[in-house]
C-alpha cells in the first residue's frame, strides 16, 4: 500500500487550491474517473472552506490533510485542525422537502458532503478536529437506485 500523502498549510483561502490539487492527485493514483474526482473535490472544498472560515475565530491556525488508499481501493482523506471543536455530523440533515422559505439557514454543505462521500466520520483527538471522508472510485447509489 502506498505511503500517505500529507500536506499542512495555513488556514487561509489562498491554501485551498493546493489542498484540492493534492486530493486530485491522490484520487487519480487510485484510478478514479473524472466525475468521481470532481465529487471528491467538491466535498473537500466544502469542508476546507468551513475550516478556514470558522475553526480559528481569531485568525491564524493551520489545516492538515492526509490522503491514503485503504485495503478496499477507496480513498481516505483526513482533514485536521486545532480550531474550535466542531462535529459537523452532530447536526441534523436539513429538510430538503420543505419550501425554501421554511428551511433553516445552513447545513446544506454538510448534507452535500454526506451525499457525495461513501462515509464521513468525526473525532476529537488531542485537541484536534479530525474529519475523515472515504470515497470509492464509483458514485454510491441512492435508495431509489439512482447514482448520486
Amino acid at each position: 500500500m502506498p505511503a500517505p500523502s500529507k500536506i499542512e498549510l495555513p488556514a487561509r483561502m489562498d491554501s485551498l487550491r493546493a489542498f484540492l490539487t493534492q486530493a486530485v492527485v491522490c484520487a487519480e493514483k487510485q484510478g478514479f474517473n473524472r466525475d468521481r474526482i470532481h465529487d471528491v473535490e467538491l466535498a473537500l472544498e466544502e469542508i476546507i472552506v468551513n475550516v478556514i472560515s470558522y475553526a480559528y475565530p481569531g485568525g491564524g491556525g493551520a489545516v492538515e490533510m492526509t490522503c491514503l488508499p485503504d485495503a478496499h481501493g477507496r480513498l481516505v482523506v483526513e482533514i485536521a485542525d486545532r480550531g474550535v471543536p466542531f462535529n459537523m455530523l452532530a447536526h441534523a440533515d436539513p429538510d430538503t422537502s420543505a419550501d425554501i422559505e421554511e428551511r433553516r439557514i445552513g447545513g446544506l454543505g454538510i448534507f452535500f458532503v454526506k451525499k457525495l462521500m461513501d462515509d464521513v466520520r468525526y473525532r476529537r483527538e488531542k485537541d484536534r478536529n479530525v474529519l475523515t471522508v472515504i470515497a470509492s472510485g464509483t458514485r454510491k447509489e441512492d435508495p431509489d437506485g439512482a447514482k448520486s
